[in-house]
């Protein structure tokens, strides 16, 4: 009985740390109300205010030696756009609010899926042979601080997506920009650059 007692117990943890698994972006799946599952996340009809925290972010990581780092060009399998369940908040006082708050919460994953890949474009066309992991943090530094003015902006000029219509442009031109980067998706394998 202890036995079975010890196993479920590290069965429920495992699917408990399963489900806490970070959401890559995907071009098929749009974000639900249902994916904020901070447990800060609410929608009460006694809140004066309303707030998202968008659980998305851009993970980059590799792990190779030396000489593998030496002979790879192609980085897109490394630079992730990622969305935290388990860290994205949404508080509003209605649901008309939360759909609002949803939408800037979907242009926001699009945007780092954006910038994943103009940091993927980048390091494609900086690392050289020779080249060492120090090249990646600028590169990364620099597009992370350019996305995060761009969201804060969007952010404020549509009052946290409740001007729906100029979220919508704003969105669009995410989605357009992301196409014209198609080279660069998480498993795309880039054109030759031309000398």
């Amino acid at each position: 009985m202890k036995k079975y007692t010890l196993f479920l117990s590290f069965f429920c943890a495992t699917l408990f740390l399963f489900g806490q698994e970070p959401m890559e972006w995907n071009p098929n799946y749009e974000l639900q109300l249902s994916d904020y599952q901070s447990p800060e996340s609410e929608i009460n009809s006694s809140l004066t205010s309303f707030s998202i925290y968008s659980g998305s972010k851009i993970d980059f990581s590799f792990n190779m030696n030396s000489v593998s780092f030496m002979f790879t060009k192609n980085f897109n399998s490394k630079v992730k756009a990622i969305f935290q369940k388990n860290l994205a908040v949404l508080i509003a006082p209605d649901s008309v609010t939360a759909n609002q708050l949803l939408q800037f919460g979907r242009y926001d994953f699009d945007l780092v899926e954006l910038y994943a890949r103009k940091i993927r474009k980048k390091i494609y066309e900086e690392k050289g042979a020779f080249s060492d992991s120090k090249l990646f943090q600028p590169i990364f530094n620099e597009l992370q601080e350019e996305m995060n003015t761009v969201s804060a902006q969007v952010f404020k000029a549509t009052n946290l997506g409740k001007d729906a219509e100029m979220l919508q442009k704003e969105h669009n031109k995410v989605k357009q920009e992301i196409n014209t980067l198609s080279d660069f998706c998480q498993n795309c394998k880039p054109k030759k650059l031309k000398d």
